[in-house]
């Protein structure tokens, strides 16, 4: 079977299970969107994961999703699954033209510099936050937010700026322990992480992923010693804690 041919039998039974099933007959859009989000979110945790079966099952997952997505659109005569696979190739062309045109990008910076430039200039985007959906998880929402303004030239040079920054919001924060201050140093450690080039939101998943295997592992140690780790004093979980962090 072609490519071709198993995206058209997936549009094929999207409109199926459209028409027959009482389940996705009532579906709209908001309903919809929620799947759609835990979807991408088990998509990230194969990948990250390493499980390329997982990984194969859930990209499949949120394919429909977006089948399904698009076959809404078409009963309301706004669109189909073909007019969004048209636009994404356009503007994938327009915001490649060191691939595609004459301008020339050799570094990751000079490519997103270059698609900010697209979005004002050619797309009509105004502002400096133009498009930054609020719906974002709060990690991504503040890490796009730094984007857009470093896009203007407004950001630290380095990383010793962006940590120094840190700095002195850990410090506001020990003088005024108040849900501002915390949100400030959120944000601050947002802005490292950027400055890193890693992901704040896949990074402090993976901490919590550590931290979670490391409780369960010293739960397992101290039961193998005949204890529940669960009922002990804070000090003895810590030992059984450094043990399962020292393994791992």
């Amino acid at each position: 079977m072609s490519l071709a041919d198993a995206l058209v039998e997936l549009q094929e039974l999207t409109e199926r299970l459209r028409r027959e099933c009482p389940w996705d007959r009532e579906q709209t859009a908001e309903t919809i969107v929620p799947h759609t989000v835990e979807e991408a979110y088990e998509v990230a945790d194969a990948a990250l994961a390493g499980d390329d079966a997982k990984l194969l099952d859930e990209i499949g997952d949120l394919l429909f999703q977006a089948y399904f997505l698009a076959l809404l659109l078409q009963e309301r005569g706004a669109g189909d699954l073909e007019t969004a696979a048209r636009l994404v190739h356009e503007k994938l062309v327009r915001r490649h033209p060191h691939v595609f045109g004459t301008v020339e990008a050799e570094t990751g910076e000079q490519v997103r510099r270059n698609w900010e430039n697209i979005k004002r200039e050619q797309e009509g985007r105004k502002g400096i936050f133009h498009d930054v959906p609020e719906s974002l998880p709060a990690l991504l929402y503040a890490r796009k937010v730094q984007q857009r303004a470093k896009s203007v030239g407004f950001e630290y040079p380095d990383l010793d700026g962006a940590v120094a920054d840190l700095d002195d919001e850990l410090r506001e924060l020990k003088d005024d322990f108040s849900a501002h201050e915390l949100g400030d140093v959120l944000f601050a450690a947002v802005n490292v992480a950027r400055k890193l080039d890693v992901d704040p939101e896949l990074e402090l998943r993976a901490a919590a992923r550590r931290f979670r295997a490391r409780v369960d592992a010293a739960e397992a140690l101290a039961a193998a010693e005949g204890k529940d780790w669960t009922t002990l004093p804070l000090d003895e979980q810590d030992v059984y804690y450094d043990q399962a962090k020292e393994r791992a």
